[in-house]
């Protein structure tokens, strides 16, 4: 958080680039989130969705749900 977005960006891409935590539900709701503090709404929303697709935890779901509401509205 100190260093920005940007840089939290890249090291979950450099984290990712293995592949092994590619089920991590985790790993996308905190590239999600990076995303939506560095304006890319559209990329942090299907991560946000990825994110969901993993976790069985309702109350993980439904505040997921709620960040993705928040970085569709108002686009088309």
């Amino acid at each position: 958080m100190a260093e920005g977005p940007q840089s939290g960006l890249a090291r979950i891409k450099e984290l990712s680039a293995r592949g092994n935590l590619d089920g991590y539900r985790l790993l996308y709701a905190a590239r999600a989130d990076l995303q939506r503090r560095a304006g890319s709404l559209k990329e942090a929303a299907a991560n946000y969705k990825r994110a969901i697709a993993l976790t069985s935890n309702d109350g993980e779901r439904r505040f997921l749900q709620r960040r993705i509401e928040e970085v569709t509205r108002g686009q088309g």
